[in-house]
């Protein structure tokens, strides 16, 4: 026993040291590449923008660059692979020793801040003979293509979202073997380029969102190999080439969003691997090719100036899963033949009639949304749909349907959205619609339902769109209707309804529409719970007594009707951004048209009382004056929310637990005193804004310094903070953004039941109050044009931020603050990070994002996306081009500029008059700016411009 164990132990340690040595010389890189990676090392490390503790790679604990991240080695000792994607470089002195590592087949640097690459990297890689990949992506890339010489085996290069700019013309020409090719969202000019790769063994082509302008050139046809073309939103015309029909190889042919016109060519039904044609958005013209669905499995040719009728066998292909004709001049009777692998049928906006086929809905069970609006479809509906269980959107609006609602909708439990308004329907609301739990809008007005509102619409507690107006509608709104907790917005206009309101949903904010029903006495206390409503109509009924106070109070009301009531009295002083209808109340008087009542009356009174009243009145006047400024002072242009005051007894100093300071810059971290900062929180009166989810309060350091603080609601279930650790290690990753368009925290501070963040002070307030408010005016179009610029390349930053694209739960006017009249910055950036959508109780619309900006898509989507944020900036333009409210008599802005937008000779109804009239040049450029927003709000988030892209087409407006 005494000699077993220590011979045991021997074997062990020659064993363990054998396969030490056998790892260690397997592992060895040959000494040229070794030394080539730790020269790449020391290059990466001291330059990149990542803090060096957090740099991936790290040569004293790791000497083998074989197991870095990123770094791929063949099993023979070679390196195969650098990929070093959100590695933060913005420099580019590495890029040519990365060529010196003569065995790499693929290098992979996209998501950087690269601004160029040096020519030495294209001499040196060229001339490496195995290198089949090249991806320098989502960079920052400008000037023209760069020459590729040598690259024998290239076979994927990637430059798509940088800022290359100029003509392609022979600088892919010398590549021989080059079969993938995405050269999109950039801008490239001129015409298609034709000379990619001397082989002709292209397969994937991609050019879109670049400025290619001029005809489709047939040369393309050479490469016979392309199995995928995408040549999108760009400025291209004329018609598909004929020579196309070589290429019979094409499984994606992408033409959306160009200028392309004359008919759909016949050969595209011949094509046997082509699954998905998309030429939305274009001219063409003429019939539908016959037998085109054939093969296809995504067919999208909305939004052009197809005409004649559907074929027969257009929707029976068993391969065919989405189909989208919207938006064309099509006639004639829907086929009845569908396939039952059917996901999305959209067929609105045409001229089709006849009645909707019911033979088929039966074996629908995929179909996921129906849309068949805008048409002039006759008949009932058919109760078949209610086998269509998988349908979340179903809009058969605006045609001539006739016949009661079908009960066996009820079986529609996915359904999210049901659109039936302007149609002939009659009889009652079916209490069975109310079992649909998971239904975000419903929309039946103007048909002409009658009886009452079914008590059990208090189940749809995800409804956040109620429409019920021009009906017949009779009998008290029910009590169980307040409990709609999710609804923000409610339309019961032109009814027969009466009694009292007893409640109403307390987060309403798009509208409350009780206009022309039978509605009378007081206006009812209940509506002052209503705080962030928006418009509030009550015109046409008989209302009576006076107009109550607390109708002031509602901080978020833009719009109120009031107008042939029965109200008597003076009317109450509201906002100046409030328009206000009171006509038709012959008791009503106006008593806010005169500022100076002394010189009113002086003609009545004797000199003497004149001149008492005249002295009186004037030190009245101080003092509203002296009280006005300094309220403005602290509160200037902001909207201030009422709160309780309270005595200072109660006022207590929150207990922090801990501060952090997250900026660099020296004169914040010198200015910023968490102590002084948690004193101003305490009082009610250093509150200049409050949201949902924050309190803005300004604090005044001890320098005289302003900062923001905003508290944060931590005690909101849906934040998802976590531990102190977790939300400070978020807000550090955001307090490293560097972008004079966004707002980044500076410093924070946790206390035991709140999060307070610290932000620059913008003097201006939020371009909501400027733009509707007393500076109004001030904002010409050159401020406008700024305003659009800066918010744009804030939008840009983050969502190309390195660490990965941050997105904003709520985007629009009121989010965005205002530094100068031209500098705006971009708010609320922290709260996708801090917020879990997946913890509230109502619908991601009903929290994701303010009223007026949300995409239609977040309605059964549930997750927020840049193409939505690209939405929401997008109605912002809309905001400076017209100068209206983002929502306007309870209609959607993106919706009354869309549908005016249809006829070419009304797009200067939109603009602000005030502002396009002031030359020709300006009613130009904004004429262009309205083009890109029109862009931005397009129903489809796959056409919407990314938002790199947007900025380019900003610019190129001037």
């Amino acid at each position: 026993m005494r000699r077993y164990v220590p011979t045991t132990c021997l074997f062990f340690f020659f064993l363990f040291f054998f396969f030490f040595f056998f790892q260690l010389v397997v592992s060895e890189l040959p000494s040229n590449q070794r030394n080539t990676m730790i020269r790449l090392y020391e290059l990466l490390h001291n330059n990149t923008n990542t803090a060096q503790s957090s740099f991936p790679w790290n040569l004293t604990r790791d000497p083998n660059p074989c197991s870095w991240k990123g770094v791929n080695c063949s099993s023979n000792n070679s390196i195969t692979q650098i990929s070093l994607p959100l590695f933060s470089l913005s420099f580019s002195d590495f890029l040519p020793v990365i060529c010196q590592i003569e065995t790499l087949e693929a290098i992979d640097l996209s998501n950087n801040h690269l601004s160029y690459i040096p020519s030495g990297f294209l001499t040196d890689c060229g001339k490496i003979r195995g290198l089949k990949g090249l991806n320098f992506s989502r960079n920052r890339l400008s000037g023209p293509l760069p020459n590729f010489y040598g690259f024998a085996k290239l076979e994927f290069l990637d430059l798509s979202y940088n800022s290359l700019s100029e003509r392609i013309d022979l600088q892919l020409d010398g590549l021989i073997g080059l079969k993938r090719l995405n050269l999109g969202y950039n801008q490239f000019s001129g015409s298609v380029p034709t000379h990619l790769g001397k082989s002709m063994v292209l397969e994937d082509l991609g050019l879109s969102a670049n400025l290619f302008q001029g005809k489709i050139p047939e040369e393309i046809a050479n490469y016979s190999n392309l199995v995928s073309i995408d040549l999108s939103a760009n400025k291209l015309s004329g018609s598909i080439p004929h020579r196309f029909n070589e290429l019979s190889k094409l499984k994606n042919f992408i033409l959306s969003d160009n200028s392309l016109s004359d008919e759909i060519p016949q050969f595209l039904s011949s094509f046997q691997n082509l699954r998905r044609f998309a030429a939305n958005q274009n001219s063409f013209s003429g019939a539908i090719p016959p037998g085109i669905t054939n093969h296809l499995g995504n067919l999208d040719l909305s939004y052009n100036n197809l005409s004649g009728s559907i074929p027969e066998t257009l929707l029976s292909q068993s391969n065919l899963h989405t189909l989208d004709l919207s938006s064309n001049s099509l006639v004639g009777s829907i086929p009845s033949d569908m396939s039952p692998n059917l996901v999305r049928l959209r067929l609105g906006n045409n001229r089709l009639n006849g009645t909707i086929p019911y033979s088929s809905l039966v074996s629908l069970q995929k179909l996921t949304y129906l849309e068949l609006d805008n048409n002039s479809l006759t008949g009932s509906i058919p109760h078949e749909l209610g086998f269509c269980k998988s349908l979340a959107l179903l809009n058969l609006a605006k045609n001539n349907l006739t016949g009661f609602l079908p009960v066996q909708l009820a079986n529609l439990s996915n359904l999210q959205e049901l659109k039936l308004q302007a149609n002939n329907l009659v009889g009652e609301i079916p209490t069975q619609i109310t079992q649909l739990q998971g239904l975000r809008e419903l929309n039946i007005s103007w048909n002409s339902l009658n009886g009452s509102i079914p008590s059990s619409i208090s189940r749809l507690q995800y409804l956040t769109n109620l429409d019920l107006r021009c009906n017949n509608l009779s009998g008290p709104i029910p009590d169980s209707i307040g409990s709609l907790s999710s609804l923000l917005e409610l339309q019961l206009g032109e009814n027969k309804l009466n009694g009292k309101i007893q409640s109403m949903p307390e987060n309403l904010q798009i509208a409350l529409n009780l206009s022309s029903n039978l509605f009378e006495g007081p206006i009812p206390q209940t509506l002052s719970k209503l705080t962030g409503l928006e418009v509030l109509d009550l015109s046409n009924n008989r209302f009576s007594g006076k107009i109550p106070d607390f109708l002031v109070q509602m901080a978020s009301l833009t719009e109120l009707a009031l107008s042939n009531n029965l109200l008597f009295g003076e009317i109450p002083k509201f906002r100046s951004y409030v328009n206000v209808e009171t006509s038709g109340n012959e008791g009503l008087i106006n008593t806010t048209q005169s500022s100076s009542p002394p010189a009113f009356h002086r003609k009545r009174m004797t000199v003497s009382v004149g001149i008492v009243f005249a002295v009186a009145a004037a030190s009245v006047l101080v003092v509203v004056i002296v009280t006005v400024v300094a309220l403005s002072f602290s509160k200037r242009f902001y909207r201030i929310s009422d709160e309780r005051i309270r005595s200072e007894e109660e006022l207590s100093q929150p207990q922090v637990i801990k501060g952090n300071l997250l900026t660099a810059n020296a004169i914040h971290r010198s200015n910023i005193d968490f102590s002084k900062a948690m004193e101003a929180v305490i009082h009610p009166s250093n509150v200049i804004l409050n949201t949902r989810f924050s309190t803005y309060y300004k604090a005044i350091m001890p320098s005289g310094i302003s900062y923001f603080v905003k508290k944060l609601n931590w005690s909101d279930k849906i934040f998802q903070l976590g531990t102190h650790e977790k939300f400070g290690e978020q807000l550090e990753v955001l307090g490293k953004l560097n972008n004079s368009n966004v707002m980044t925290p500076l410093a924070y501070v946790l206390t035991l039941d709140s999060a307070y963040l610290f932000y620059e002070f913008a003097q201006k307030g939020t371009l909501f109050d400027v733009l509707h408010g007393s500076l109004g005016e001030a904002l010409d179009w050159a401020s406008r044009y700024s305003i659009a610029i800066g918010v744009a390349q804030g939008l840009a930053f983050l969502h190309g931020c390195a660490s990965g694209p941050v997105l904003l739960l709520d985007l629009s006017s009121k989010s965005i603050l205002l530094k100068t009249l031209r500098e705006p910055q971009v708010g609320d950036i922290e709260l996708c990070k801090v917020i879990d959508l997946t913890k509230s109780t109502g619908s991601l619309s009903a929290v994701a994002g303010s009223v007026g900006y949300i995409p239609p898509e977040y309605a059964y989507t549930m997750r927020v996306t840049m193409s939505g944020n690209v939405y929401s900036f997008g109605v912002i333009l809309l905001e400076l081009l017209t100068g209206k409210p983002v929502v306007s008599q309870g209609t959607e802005l993106a919706k009354w500029v869309f549908s005016n937008s249809a006829k070419q000779d009304r797009l200067d109804h939109i603009l602000d008059f005030s502002i396009s009239r002031t030359s020709l040049a300006v009613r130009s450029q904004m004429l262009a700016v309205l083009r890109v927003a029109l862009a931005c709000i397009s129903i489809s988030p796959e056409a919407r411009p990314k938002s790199k892209s947007i900025m380019r087409m900003l610019l190129n407006t001037r």
